[in-house]
């Protein structure tokens, strides 16, 4: 009988670590991947500029990027509509 225990408690230590090491592996792919931001195709961002985040509302497209501006972008045709600075301290 306790043989039977000492072998499901190791298959059940091996068990538990192959789970952590999937969860911490698929955790890392999916974070390594978030930093990657692509905008619609039809929004065409300056050329020194790069998208850190985005958002849609009913007829516009609002990007962030690392000029630490905002720019609002026609949904439809994706003509820039307006630019917004952000102050930094």
């Amino acid at each position: 009988m306790v043989t039977y225990l000492r072998r499901l408690v190791t298959v059940l230590t091996v068990t538990m670590i192959a789970g952590v090491l999937a969860v911490t592996t698929l955790l890392v792919i999916r974070l390594s991947a978030w930093r990657s931001i692509e905008v619609p195709e039809r929004i065409a961002l300056p050329e020194d500029s790069v998208a850190e985040a985005w958002t849609m509302g009913r007829g516009w497209v609002a990007v962030v990027t690392d000029k630490n501006e905002i720019l609002i972008y026609d949904a439809d045709d994706g003509t820039l509509r307006q630019r917004v600075e952000i102050e930094t301290e």
